[in-house]
């Protein structure tokens, strides 16, 4: 990580220090994420209405903080996928590669062992379609048996029987 001074953050290449923190990385195959220390604390305390705004007046897609939970997810091979309820819904962190009874049992052992199959729809596709409600009238919800792996996204619903 390479923290650096409100003036390089949107272009850090221009910066000749980080140039040469990427070029040390990049004997190991690492990543550098660039943040700027400065304007990290000052999004700590907007809402996020603000934080937008504030990241786009900067020419910044998102703060220091997400790019350095994005690239640790990948560094560790994580994925989320989300479970929804009338109450609350809620994400899951499970390793890439992980089916979808094992991803249940992350929830609850139960849910695993009683495994029948997984109803799942793509964040994405909710996002676009409005709601979960239509992207399943457009057939965008899947039924998915116990060698599905699950995808990074994946909103679930998990039938059972115990």
């Amino acid at each position: 990580m390479a923290n650096v001074d409100e003036d390089y953050i949107a272009d850090p290449s221009s910066n000749d220090y980080v140039n040469k923190v990427k070029e040390h990385a990049s004997k190991d195959n690492s990543e550098v994420i660039t943040v700027c220390g400065k304007i990290e604390e000052e999004i700590s305390v907007l809402e996020d209405n603000e934080k937008k705004e504030f990241l786009e007046e900067l020419g910044l897609k998102e703060s220091g903080l997400d790019k350095l939970i994005r690239a640790s997810y990948q560094l560790l091979g994580l994925i989320s996928f989300f479970t929804t309820g009338p109450m609350e819904s809620k994400a899951w962190t499970i390793v890439k590669g992980t089916k979808a009874p094992q991803a249940a049992g992350k929830i609850h052992s139960d849910i695993e062992r009683g495994f029948i199959r997984a109803e799942v729809t793509s964040y994405k596709d909710v996002e676009e379609c409005g709601s979960m409600l239509a992207a399943k009238e457009k057939g965008l919800m899947r039924l998915e048996g116990k060698d599905y792996v699950m995808e990074d996204g994946d909103i679930v619903l998990f039938r059972f029987n115990v």
